[in-house]
């Protein structure tokens, strides 16, 4: 099964900080087959500019290809873009597009800790 994470979870994870994570997030990284929107990968590249974060996003992806996996959604970007014209709840566009790019994949589970995606995001584990 294939499953999302939200872009705090990519910093968590390459960073090894797992006990951030609950145990049910945890768990949903063992088991499903993580993708990441491309929006991520902005959003990592914004934190890395803004010196929020220490590695840069290609390097991120690339340690977390090879330890878990994690491959970036292929899926068109008009389609995810369509969806994301219905998530109204936010003004965040990282938010909105990563949201979006789940729903646009048959409502595919996204693990974030973000409050308000699981307010809005029926399909949030956390």
């Amino acid at each position: 099964m294939t499953g999302y994470l939200d872009t705090h979870v990519v910093i968590w994870l390459a960073n090894r900080s797992l006990e951030r994570l609950t145990r049910r997030a945890r768990r949903a990284v063992e088991q499903h087959d993580l993708l990441i929107s491309p929006m991520v990968m902005l959003e990592l590249a914004y934190l890395y500019e803004r010196k929020r974060i220490t590695l840069p996003a290609r390097d991120v992806l690339l340690k977390l290809e090879h330890e878990i996996g994690l491959r970036v959604c292929g899926l068109p970007f008009p389609q995810v873009a369509n969806a994301a014209l219905d998530e109204l709840w936010t003004r965040d566009a990282f938010d909105r597009v990563i949201v979006a790019q789940a729903k646009a994949n048959g409502l595919a589970p996204l693990i974030s800790a973000d409050e308000e995606i699981q307010q809005h995001y029926p399909r949030t584990i956390w």
